[in-house]
């Protein structure tokens, strides 16, 4: 029977020992889940202020990209104006030329 109780003390050793095993492990696993949902939590932080920060450039590009198109369109329809004005400037010379060779073949 001492045999037996040997044995079976042997096998309390052993199954302790792995239970410590096992609470060692997972004390290490939570410590690192501690570690990660920390990193977790500030990476999202990171992530909002990034959101936040690509809306507000998001928006600025937008009212920007609006003004240069309104300027496009004013530099265009201001290029024509002109174009008309000197193409009329060019007419009226042509007349005035005209004008002008037929006054003085008149006495």
């Amino acid at each position: 029977m001492s045999q037996s109780g040997a044995a079976l003390q042997e096998y309390n050793n052993e199954l302790v020992k792995c239970i410590e095993d096992l609470c060692s492990k997972r004390d290490e696993l939570h410590r690192q889940i501690l570690i990660e949902e920390e990193e977790k939590s500030k990476i999202q932080h990171d992530l909002r202020i990034l959101t936040d920060r690509l809306a507000k450039v998001n928006e600025s590009l937008a009212k920007k990209m609006a003004a240069r198109n309104e300027y496009d369109r004013t530099v265009s329809e201001t290029e024509t104006a002109y174009m008309k004005i000197l193409e009329s400037s060019q007419s009226l010379l042509q007349v005035l030329k005209k004008e002008t060779t037929s006054l003085k073949h008149k006495p």
